[in-house]
């Protein structure tokens, strides 16, 4: 019995390294953005591919047409209530550049996935 918990103990010693690194590779990554009247601050945001993705989006301003986001590639819209965060979840899965608009295509912004 002492043996089996001997093993028990010296396999979970191991075992620890690896599960650190890969709850560090989940950690998910938070990008605030902000709506202003400007329009989205940042516009241009560099993420990993493959890592998960907290967008999280705060319209500060009526004089916008941003009222919605929308990653068309992604398949990606929610509206934007003004002075509401609104939190996107989502995990790139390959590199380029994923374009973020308001609902009418004319106020930008982009996602540079390495």
């Amino acid at each position: 019995m002492l043996r089996n918990l001997v093993a028990a103990v010296a396999l979970l010693a191991t075992a620890a390294p690896v599960l650190a690194k890969e709850s560090v590779a989940a950690t998910v990554h938070r990008v605030e953005i902000t709506v202003t009247d400007k329009g989205f601050e940042p516009d241009r945001i560099a993420v990993k591919k493959g890592d998960p993705l907290e967008l999280v989006v705060t319209r500060k301003t009526d004089d916008t047409c941003a009222k919605k986001i929308v990653i068309p590639d992604l398949k990606v819209k929610a509206a934007l209530p003004l002075n509401e965060a609104v939190t996107l979840r989502l995990t790139p899965a390959k590199a380029g550049e994923l374009k973020y608009v308001c609902g009418m295509d004319m106020v930008t912004g982009v996602l540079v996935v390495e």
